[in-house]
Parts: structure tokens; sequence; C-alpha cells
């Protein structure tokens, strides 16, 4: 089982823990103390007529009860502390964990399953935690303690009450050998929800314009009912136990009556004694009830905590040297040594024997069909994934050798799709630079062709963006987004097709822009466009994850086919090169 993780938090807030149960064996002193208060009033008290001893002994009553509830008062107040920050500190280390991930860890694990862990799967667990210290030792501290005062009253009534123990341990053990697998379905059936739900509002858009939403509400319909199903099989589990454990403790309670009533009538036992002996039953019965609650809820947090330390003990792919090399600011030369790429192990190679450089400051264009592996090529330099064979070099350093966070801080990078966050497009743009200054935001914003309409809102950089960017157009995030790169200043710009949603004509002005304002930059330019690479320094040509041809503009359309082709299709088969 992957519980080992949860020692640490158990060895951080072990002190408020026994101070807890500490709280909780007074509070339970308590209740086990007055039925035998009780059974003295009625056999001295109510028996001689004696008001003085009753009103001393039910006074007596009353003070303990009233210390008992200071005692829970505190207990609560620790025990809620305790659960509250155990189960903030573990979300935060489990959100900690998953950003260390790299692409290879978060694509073994879906992103609906790694939302419903972090989120459900720390609630079950921080609710057992908070159970556990108000109800799971609580119960069984005060059946031992209705036991112990039992067999203190009468040692034979004794025998009846803790005969019924073993039967209801015995149902409360075949409870959790028989619902433990089930509540682990229903998270992974939770997993599937919430999987349908996150694609269809990410995709709401696409749903609407193709009007499926029939077929996405049987998609939900399926995973809903699954889980519903689950979950019924569950509590019909739940509903047959519970009530077993409370019929066995109602027999007892029945035995009870009919031997005490026999020993009444031959003078053997006082009534007094017959009536704390059934409190001290349905004290037996209140804490299996309880425990076996509690138990459920074992069973969901055990089920819940083992999807937990799935992800705690999952081995991070990109490893880190314990003495990794520095780069502060990274001249920018990049270079590939028969790098060959898959991702997974049983796949076949993505890219295949890729050998070329770039000198700092040059701009690299990549050109290709889609599927080509021109996104997969990039992703190798800041280390998203690790190459298979070969070497991916950084100022003539092997990127495996280099501190991960300095080399990604070298880099600025536009992904394919642009995503922007909720928040002002100041916050947004800033978003690469915590520390830039205004000015500097305007500055970025202007090489990347947004100040413009930046100013055209209301607001201007305070306009508020909704969740994704709702509110503008593709153009309009990817030259956002573009800015947000720039102004990290990096020494290796990556643009993923970053300009596909530009017309022709912002376009041409953002790569002016780039090029004035980013002499000492290497960029690397990802495009469909023939339009948008053949000014640059050096282009490579991509076909089924292999380089088909590298050289310029003028090189590349003389001699290389894939590339005459693109030119061709793009451009028109009669027309004149019209390269720089």
């Amino acid at each position: 089982m992957n519980l080992n993780y949860l020692k640490k938090y158990i060895n951080r807030y072990k002190k408020e823990y026994f101070i807890a149960v500490a709280f909780i064996v007074l509070e339970t002193i308590v209740d086990v103390v007055n039925p035998t208060i009780m059974s003295m009033i009625i056999d001295k008290g109510v028996k001689n007529k004696d008001m003085d001893y009753i009103l001393k002994l039910g006074g007596l009553m009353i003070a303990i009860t009233f210390i008992g509830a200071i005692f829970a008062i505190i207990r609560n107040i620790v025990s809620s502390k305790v659960s509250q920050s155990f189960g903030a500190d573990l979300r935060e280390d489990l959100y900690t964990k998953i950003q260390g991930f790299s692409f290879d860890n978060i694509d073994k694990f879906q992103d609906a399953s790694l939302i419903t862990r972090l989120t459900n799967d720390v609630n079950q667990v921080q609710n057992f935690s908070h159970a556990m210290m108000r109800i799971f030792v609580k119960s069984p501290v005060r059946l031992i303690g209705a036991i112990i005062m039992a067999f203190l009253l009468d040692f034979n009534m004794g025998l009846i009450l803790i005969g019924t123990i073993p039967v209801a341990g015995l149902i409360i053990f075949l409870n959790f050998k028989i619902s433990y697998p089930i509540f682990k379905k229903m998270q992974i059936a939770l997993d599937k929800v919430n999987g349908v739900m996150r694609e269809y509002l990410a995709g709401i858009r696409v749903v609407k314009a193709f009007n499926r939403f029939n077929y996405e509400k049987r998609r939900f319909k399926d995973v809903n009912d699954n889980l519903k199903e689950r979950t019924l099989k569950g509590m019909r589990t739940v509903a047959v136990f519970n009530p077993l454990v409370g019929l066995i403790v109602d027999i007892g309670i029945v035995i009870i009556l009919w031997v005490g009533g026999i020993r009444v009538n031959n003078g053997n036992l006082e009534v007094g004694k017959v009536m704390a002996f059934i409190n001290y039953m349905l004290l037996v019965h209140f804490s299996l009830r309880m425990m076996t609650r509690v138990l459920n809820m074992f069973i969901r947090a055990k089920a819940s905590a083992e999807r937990v330390g799935e992800i705690f003990i999952e081995e991070n792919i990109i490893l880190e040297r314990r003495k990794p090399v520095s780069i502060n600011k990274a001249k920018g030369q990049i270079e590939f040594e028969h790098v060959y790429f898959k991702y997974y192990s049983n796949s076949k190679y993505v890219l295949e024997d890729i050998n070329f450089s770039i000198n700092p400051g040059k701009t690299l264009a990549i050109i290709g069909s889609t599927g080509s592996g021109k996104t997969s090529l990039v992703n190798l330099i800041p280390r998203f994934y690790d190459a298979d064979r070969g070497k991916v070099k950084v100022d003539g350093i092997d990127v495996k050798k280099i501190d991960i966070s300095q080399l990604r801080q070298n880099i600025g990078m536009v992904i394919q799709k642009p995503l922007l966050f909720t928040g002002s497009i100041m916050d947004n743009i800033k978003w690469g630079c915590e520390e830039a200054t205004y000015e500097d935001v305007v500055r970025v914003s202007k090489i990347a062709k947004a100040h413009d309409f930046i100013i055209s809102f209301n607001e201007g950089y305070n306009t508020y963006l909704g969740q994704g960017g709702v509110n503008l157009s593709g153009g309009q995030k990817q030259r956002i987004s573009i800015a947000r790169a720039l102004i990290r200043n990096p020494s290796i710009l990556i643009l993923d097709d970053s300009t596909s949603a530009v017309d022709m004509i912002t376009e041409k002005k953002i790569r002016q822009g780039l090029n004035e304002n980013l002499r000492n930059t290497t960029t690397i330019l990802i495009a469909q466009r023939i339009t948008s690479v053949m000014d640059a320094d050096k282009i490579i040509v991509m076909d089924n994850g292999r380089i088909v041809g590298l050289g310029t503009h003028g090189e590349l359309i003389g001699g290389c086919q894939v590339y005459k082709d693109i030119y061709h299709s793009q451009i028109g088969k009669g027309a004149v090169d019209i390269g720089p």
C-alpha cells in the first residue's frame, strides 16, 4: 500500500493528536461514570426516599456532565485544527509534487484523475483524520469503559454485555472486506465523471457549433449512471451491515432485561443496576455504530489515500543531477546531435536522427506537415521530455546536466494553443516576469503588436479576462502570449505556430518587431505558412519525424522537394520565387 507518505504528517501533528486523545479519554470517563451514579440514585436515594442523597448525586452528575462538555469543546477545537492543517498540508504537498512532474508523468495520469485526487481524495483522507480524533478513538474507549463499569457492577451481567461484541466485530470485519473494493471503484467512477465534465466545459464552443448536446448527454449519462451504480452498491452494503450491528446489540438488551428481571424478582439484583446495564448496552450500541460509520469512512479514506499515494511515489522521469551546471544567462546556442525520441517505450520514434545547430541571436524556422514532429522537437529544449538517444545542447552543454529552473528561465515559449489565465491583461503579461514594470509591459506589447487593441478597451491593460481569455479573439490571445514570453527577456524564444490566427500583415509586423528588438535572442519559429519562415537564417523541413531539408530559403527551394512542394502549394506552381 502507498501510505508511507502519511508518516510525515503523523509525526508533524502527533503532539496535538495526543492532546485530543487525552481530552477524548477524559470526556469518555464522564460518559461511562454517569450510568453508575444514576443506578446509585435509584437503588439508594429513590428506594430509601432520601432526597438529600438524590440531590447530592444529581448535582454531581450535572457537574461531571458540565466538565465533560468542556473536555468535548477543547477536543473539537484541537481535532478540527489538526485535521484542517493536515488537509491543507497534504493538498499543498500534492500540488507541489504534481507541479514537479514532467510531461511524461502528466501523460500517465488523466487530468481529471489528478483533479479528483487533489480535491475529493484529499477531502476523504482529511475527513477521516477528523473523525478518527472525534469518534474513532472515542468509541473504543467508551466501549472499553462501559465493559469495565459493567463488570464492576455485576460480573455475570457483564458477561452478557461482552458476549455481543465478538459477533458485532465479525459483522464489522465482513463489512470492511466487502466494502473496500466497492468504494475504490467509486473513486475511479468519479474520475470518469470529472473527465467528461472537464472535456465538455473545455470544448463547449465546439459542442454548440456542432450541436452535439444529445451526444454529450449520452456520454455524461453513461459515466454518471456508472457512478450511481457503484455508489448504490456501496450504500447497499452499508445498509445491510449497519442494522445487523444494531440487531445484535438490541438482542443483548433483551437478554439483560430478561435475566435482570428474573434476578430482581429473586432479590439478587437492584433495579438501578439493571437500568445502568441497559445504559451501558446502549453505550456499546452507540460505540459500535460509530465505529462502523467511521470504518466506512476509513474504507473510502483508505482507497483515496492509496490513490494520493500513487502520486507521491511516482518518480519524476526528468531527473536533475545533484550538482547541475549553472547558467544564469545563456548565450542561446542550440545543438541537436543524433537525437531520437518517442513518447512511450513501446511506440515508434516520433523523431529520428535529428542533427542541426543554431548560433546565438539567429532565427531558426521549422516547417513541415502536421504530425511531422515539429512540436516534439522544440519540447526537448526546455526538457519537457528527454531524448531517448542523442544529445540536446544549449551553449555546448547537454541540457540533462543544466539546472532545470535556470534552463527554463532562459527560455520564452509560446505554445501551439495559447493559454491565458483568469485576471487582467496586465496580470497575464506579467505572469512571465512578476518584477516587470508597466513600461516593460507596454514595450513588449508593442513588439507583439498587442498594444493598440489593448488600449482600445475601456480598462486598457486592466481589462479583465475570463477563463482562458474567452473575451478575446484567437489572434489577440496569441499576441498577448507572445508579449508574455518576451517580458522574460529570454535568451531563447520558441514560437510554436504562434501567429496562425493573425493576419499576414500583422504577422509581418510582429516578425519585424522581433528582428529589431531581439538581436541577441535565438528564435525558433514553427509555422505552417511558407511566408512566415522564408526570411529565417536557417530553415528545417520536417517529414515523418526526420529532417529532410536544412538551409536557407534559397538553398531549399532549389534542393529540397518537400519544401518546394509546400512552397508551390501555398504560393502557386507558376509563381516566381518571392523569397528574401
